[in-house]
C-alpha cells in the first residue's frame, strides 16, 4: 500500500486539485459541486463555472475535503464538509438525516487512475475522519455504493464503496435503497445502527 500525506484543500493547494481533476473536472465538469447546488442550476454550471464556483468557496476558507499526496503529487481527493453545505442531501429521500444529531459529510472520493484499487481510499476515509476531528466534529457520515456486480464503472462509485467505509472503521446506520447505505463513524464512540427503511427504494 503507498503511504500517503494529506492536506485541507486550501488556495495554498488549488493548483494541486486541478492537477488532479484535470480539463474535466474529475467527471464532466463537475468539480465537486453535484452535492452543492440544484439540478437546474447544476447542469448551467458545468465546467468553468463549477470551477469557479468551488474555488470561491475554497477561498473563503469554508471546509471543503482534502487531498492525498504520493510522491509530492496529488493522487486522490475526499469531499468532506457538514452536512447543511450540501444542499442535495436535504432534499434526498434516500439520503435524508438519520437523526438530528450534527454531521459532517463524505459526499465524493476521486483516485488518479494509476493509484485505484491500491487502498487510497480507506487512506482517504481514515484521514477524512481526522481532519473533521481536528475541528471539533464528532460524527462523520458517508454514502457508499453497494453494487450487485463487480463490474460497476468506477465513475458509478464516486461516493465510495461499502466495502472501503467498512475498512475504514465505518458502521451502516440506515438503508433506505437496496445498493446505498448509509454509514457512519463516530469520534470517540461508537455509532448505532437504526431500524432499516424498506420505504424507499432505488
Amino acid at each position: 500500500m503507498t503511504k500517503l500525506r494529506f492536506k485541507p484543500l486550501s488556495s495554498n493547494c488549488w493548483g494541486d486539485l486541478t492537477s488532479l481533476f484535470g480539463a474535466r473536472g474529475a467527471c464532466g465538469g463537475c468539480w465537486c459541486m453535484w452535492w452543492r447546488l440544484k439540478r437546474p442550476d447544476f447542469e448551467t454550471k458545468k465546467g468553468e463555472k463549477n470551477r469557479h464556483a468551488l474555488h470561491d468557496i475554497v477561498k473563503s476558507g469554508a471546509p471543503t475535503g482534502i487531498l492525498a499526496f504520493a510522491g509530492g503529487k496529488p493522487v486522490g481527493w475526499c469531499a468532506v464538509a457538514p452536512r447543511e453545505d450540501y444542499l442535495r442531501l436535504e432534499t434526498s429521500r434516500i439520503l435524508k438525516p438519520v437523526d438530528e444529531r450534527p454531521v459532517w459529510s463524505i459526499t465524493c472520493m476521486f483516485v488518479a487512475r494509476p493509484h485505484r484499487r491500491n487502498g487510497v481510499t480507506v487512506q482517504l476515509l481514515k484521514a477524512a475522519v481526522e481532519h473533521v476531528r481536528k475541528r471539533g466534529g464528532e460524527l462523520v457520515e458517508g454514502y457508499p455504493v453497494e453494487p450487485r456486480s463487480d463490474s460497476m464503472p468506477d465513475a458509478f462509485a464516486y461516493t465510495g464503496l461499502v466495502s472501503a467505509f467498512r475498512k475504514a472503521g465505518f458502521v451502516e446506520v440506515l438503508r433506505r435503497s437496496e445498493t446505498r447505505p448509509i454509514m457512519r463513524f463516530e469520534i470517540g464512540g461508537t455509532a448505532t445502527r437504526a431500524p432499516r427503511d424498506r420505504s424507499q427504494r432505488n
